[in-house]
């Protein structure tokens, strides 16, 4: 799972998400690609209708060339790095805790399938409650919020 935690000054805050089911097949990719990062960007982008500055944290298909050599080309994009080892810092790290302590604490899943869906519909759950993701960016001690209209910035979990 990929989401984004995306605050613009004077309008409600979005959570946008993608799912990655992993295959249990040797060989099956198992995480997020740069192609399924640079997708979620783009769609973020065309859902939110204006530039973005995109803040994550260091993992390694986010300091991947390729990744960089694109979000270069994109005029409408900005991307900053946090800082090694700044967990506190991500807002998408307490929709993580959100999700763990709603949806996946002290549950037996029956199968993959049921864990898919509970996570989605946890995911769900915090996407209509605009308050809990401000709540995130609270969290983290940053002054983000500006009172000035501008690009939408969308801080990156996964």
């Amino acid at each position: 799972m990929a989401a984004l935690a995306c605050y613009k000054a004077g309008e409600r805050s979005r959570l946008i998400y993608r799912p990655r089911i992993q295959g249990h097949h040797k060989g099956d990719h198992r995480g997020f690609t740069r192609q399924d990062y640079r997708a979620l960007i783009v769609r973020a982008h065309l859902q939110l209708s204006g530039p973005v500055v995109v803040i994550w944290d260091n993992l390694n298909v986010h300091r991947s060339a390729a990744l960089r050599q694109w979000a270069a080309g994109q005029n409408w994009l900005t991307i900053i790095q946090l800082p090694t080892f700044a967990p506190d810092l991500n807002p998408v790290e307490g929709i993580w805790s959100l999700l763990r302590r709603a949806t996946a604490a002290n549950v037996v899943f029956a199968d993959r399938d049921d864990l898919v869906r509970a996570v989605l519909s946890g995911m769900r759950r915090i996407q209509r409650r605009p308050h809990l993701i401000d709540g995130c960016l609270t969290g983290t001690g940053l002054p983000f919020l500006e009172t000035q209209p501008g690009p939408t910035t969308l801080w990156k979990g996964q």
